[in-house]
């Protein structure tokens, strides 16, 4: 696993920082039994999917792989 690259990217880490704090507002929110607290929480969660896959499509995210590596990496039987 340490030679993954997985999540190793700008996108990547900004949409999990967005959702890690929406997640926090969500908790607190519910330790103080504030509905519209959870809701909002749980909109910053959706955002930081969002983030992050727009930044995917701007190119801060990782390079998707070609069909003829992935043939390659196949018939040279490696998983990933």
């Amino acid at each position: 696993m340490a030679d993954s690259s997985h999540g190793h990217t700008p996108a990547a880490w900004t949409g999990v920082i967005i959702a890690f704090i929406g997640f926090g507002i969500g908790a607190a929110f519910t330790v103080m039994a504030q509905p519209v607290g959870v809701v909002a929480g749980l909109v910053v969660v959706a955002l930081g999917g969002v983030v992050g896959m727009v930044m995917r499509s701007m190119g801060l995210g990782a390079p998707k792989e070609s069909q003829d590596a992935a043939d390659r990496r196949e018939r040279a039987g490696v998983t990933s």
